[in-house]
C-alpha cells in the first residue's frame, strides 16, 4: 500500500471532494463522525469555510483510507480511517494537533470503545477528559412511531411548504437564543441564502425536513431527518421546539413522523447525537459514547 497525504480542497462547498469523503464515510460505516455530520457540516452556516482546507486526506491508490477533520469549527478533532489503515492514526492525530487546533486548544473526539486509538493518544501526551459525545439510537422494529397531534397543528415539510424564514425562526427560538438574551429572530437575504445551500443540493431529502406547524401558520416544531440506503441507518439532526410550544408533544410528534418516513424508505435505526431525557422518553436508547482527550499542560 502507497499512502498519500494531502490536504482538503479550501473551497467550501458541494466539490469534487466532498463527494469523495462523503463515500470515505459511507464505506466507514458508523463512527464518531458520521455521513450525516458531514453533510450537516459542510453546507452549515456556522462552519468555518476558511478553514476546511486544513483537513487532512490520507489515500490509498486515489480511495480516501483517512480523514482528520473538524465540525464546523477548529479547536475538536476527529482521526477517521478505515478497519484496515488504523495504523494511521498516531501519523493523523500528531496532524491533527498541529493544524486543527484554535488558540492553541485542541482536543480530539475518541470512541471509547476504540482501545489502540486511547493508547496512540496517551503516547502523544492526551488524556481524557469528562467531556463526553453520546449517540441514542431508535430500532425500528421495537418501538412504536405512532403520534397524536393537539388540535389545529399539522405536519408538513421543506418539500411541500419550503419555507427559510420559518426553517430558521423555529431553529432559532427552538434553541433558545430569545431566552438567552440574544434577541428576535432576524430574516436577512443572506439567511435566505445560506438555507438554499443548505437544503437544495446533493444528499438532501426535503422529504425528510419535517415540521409541525402552528394555528397561526408558524413553524412551532422541527425535525430534520438524513438517510441513505448505502449507510444503512437514518441521523436525526436538528430538532427544535419553539419554546411557546413545549410539552404538548410537538417536538415528539416531529421525531416519530421523521422516523417512520426513513423506515418506509427502507431504515430500521436512527441515530441521534444526544443522550437527552426527551429522546429516551420517545423511545431512543443508549448506544454509543465518546469521550474528548486533551493534551496534558
Amino acid at each position: 500500500m502507497s499512502i498519500i497525504f494531502r490536504n482538503y480542497t479550501d473551497k467550501p462547498g458541494i466539490t469534487e471532494d466532498y463527494h469523495k469523503v462523503r463515500a470515505f464515510f459511507i464505506k466507514l460505516g458508523y463512527a464518531e463522525f458520521t455521513y450525516t455530520r458531514w453533510d450537516w457540516m459542510i453546507t452549515h452556516g456556522y462552519l468555518d469555510r476558511s478553514a476546511v482546507g486544513k483537513i487532512g486526506v490520507w489515500e490509498d491508490q486515489g480511495e480516501i483510507v483517512g480523514l482528520a477533520t473538524f465540525d464546523c469549527q477548529l479547536g475538536k478533532g476527529f482521526c477517521l480511517t478505515l478497519a484496515e489503515y488504523g495504523y494511521l492514526k498516531k501519523e493523523m492525530l500528531t496532524y491533527a494537533k498541529e493544524n486543527l487546533c484554535k488558540d492553541g486548544n485542541f482536543g480530539v473526539v475518541i470512541s471509547d470503545d476504540d482501545l489502540s486509538f486511547q493508547d496512540i493518544a496517551a503516547e502523544l501526551g492526551f488524556c481524557a477528559t469528562p467531556e463526553k459525545e453520546n449517540d441514542a439510537i431508535f430500532y425500528l422494529d421495537k418501538t412504536e412511531t405512532s403520534y397524536q397531534l393537539p388540535e389545529g397543528f399539522y405536519i408538513t415539510d421543506m418539500k411541500d411548504n419550503y419555507d427559510p424564514y420559518q426553517y430558521l425562526r423555529v431553529l432559532w427560538k427552538g434553541f433558545n437564543h430569545e431566552l438567552d438574551g440574544e434577541g428576535e429572530f432576524e430574516f436577512s437575504e443572506k439567511n435566505r441564502q445560506l438555507v438554499m445551500e443548505e437544503m437544495i443540493r446533493p444528499n438532501v431529502d426535503l422529504k425528510l425536513k419535517v415540521a409541525v406547524v402552528a394555528p397561526d401558520g408558524n413553524f412551532a416544531a422541527y425535525c430534520g431527518m438524513w438517510y441513505d440506503p448505502k449507510a444503512g441507518y437514518a441521523v436525526i439532526e436538528p430538532v427544535a421546539t419553539d419554546p411557546k410550544y413545549r410539552r404538548i408533544g410537538l417536538g415528539r410528534a416531529a421525531v416519530l413522523e421523521g422516523i417512520s418516513r426513513v423506515g418506509k424508505l427502507g431504515a430500521k435505526k436512527a441515530i441521534v447525537g444526544s443522550s437527552q431525557q426527551f429522546y429516551y422518553s420517545i423511545g431512543l436508547r443508549p448506544f454509543k459514547t465518546s469521550t474528548i482527550w486533551r493534551q496534558k499542560i
